[in-house]
């Protein structure tokens, strides 16, 4: 890549000084940054490091005395994070040249969009549509009857299992699964793990039921909207009857689980090992921070924010912020940390009044 600093500054949207002819080649942290990088210096706390790096020009904050930090050029940045997300767009690397490797293995019945790039050992099942403009990479297998819109991008080894759709400009991440089959079983009699929140663990146990589960087959596939991001590794599982729904702008980090039959609402973000049960609802704009698990058909409300490691047992109303386990208003679970940390000095307080 190679801009100059005026190019650069005119696709973020943003204010640049200095030599705007100084071309660019990448981005580095200030330290490491070299002679034709930009350097991300978006606060004042990065103002040092720059000179370690040989950078002639940075991304900085408002008000930065970008020549005194013997800078020959700056773009401005009000909102770092803003900046960085259309600056690595810009850099990032282009899209391969449209076309099919000769091992990708296509179904005849499929449909093929216009400039679609099929990589090396792809597989494409009957009846599957790929939108215009999109990229199957080496390995990738989409499933029969699968719908892609436009500017999908599948990544190496993800897969996506039968009539799973998708809206426009659909990435997923190397290895996730989309569409496998919902861990759904029963038993022939009522199990014990049926009866066991009903009766609160006191029902018995009856050793001569027939153990065996019996699969409930998943019908119901995976519905994505326009703009969803899959991680790697994340696996989202096929509804039993009705799809599982992931709206638009949804973004669902590494290596989390979304069990069958949910439905994930637009603009959400769920953070790495985030796993949720069957048939959890989660409402628009709400944000699982990494490791929380919410227990099977719950609904969380629109614009939640969940912290990190939260294990939620009841539904959550919505605009709560929650936190612990289980997950409780994060100003009651403070409190209660406060308290449980006194508990140990508050007894011996009394022991020794006791023996007074």
């Amino acid at each position: 890549m190679n801009y100059t600093l005026q190019q650069i500054a005119e696709a973020l949207g943003a204010e640049w000084k200095g030599d705007g002819s100084l071309r660019i080649t990448g981005a580095a942290e200030p330290g490491m940054a070299g002679a034709d990088d930009l350097a991300l210096a978006m606060s004042p706390r990065y103002a040092e490091a720059l000179q370690q790096g040989s950078a002639r020009a940075a991304l900085v904050w408002p008000d930065a005395d970008w020549q005194a930090m013997g800078l020959a050029g700056a773009v401005i940045a009000p909102r770092g994070r803003l900046a960085m997300a259309r600056l690595t767009q810009l850099l990032d690397p282009m899209p391969a040249e449209p076309g099919i490797h000769p091992s990708a293995v296509i179904d005849p019945s499929a449909e093929i969009g216009a400039d679609v790039h099929v990589g090396p050992l792809a597989v494409i099942g009957a009846g599957a549509v790929i939108g215009a403009g999109s990229r199957i990479e080496a390995q990738a297998s989409i499933g029969p009857g699968v719908r892609l819109g436009e500017g999908a991008l599948i990544h190496s080894g993800a897969r996506l299992g039968r009539n799973v759709v998708a809206g426009a400009r659909l990435i997923v991440q190397p290895n996730a699964v989309i569409g496998g089959d919902g861990f759904s079983f029963v038993t022939e009699a009522e199990s014990h793990v049926e009866s066991a929140r009903a009766e609160l663990g006191q029902g018995s146990v009856s050793a001569d039921a027939d153990p065996t589960w019996h699969r409930i087959h998943s019908l119901g596939a995976v519905s994505l909207g326009d703009d969803v991001e899959i991680g790697a590794c994340a696996t989202i599982d096929a509804g039993t009857i009705r799809p599982t729904r992931i709206g638009n702008g949804s973004k669902i980090d590494n290596l989390v689980q979304v069990g069958h039959n949910c439905v994930i609402g637009d603009h959400c973000l769920l953070c790495g090992h985030v796993g949720l049960a069957g048939s959890v609802t989660i409402g628009d704009r709400s944000v699982l921070g990494g490791k929380v698990g919410v227990s099977d058909n719950l609904v969380i409300g629109a614009d939640v924010v969940l912290t990190g490691g939260s294990i939620v047992l009841s539904n959550v109303p919505a605009g709560r912020v929650m936190m612990g386990y289980p997950a409780t208003k994060i100003d009651t679970q403070v409190e209660s940390y406060k308290a449980l940390r006194r508990l140990p000095r508050l007894m011996r307080d009394l022991a020794a009044s006791r023996k007074g």
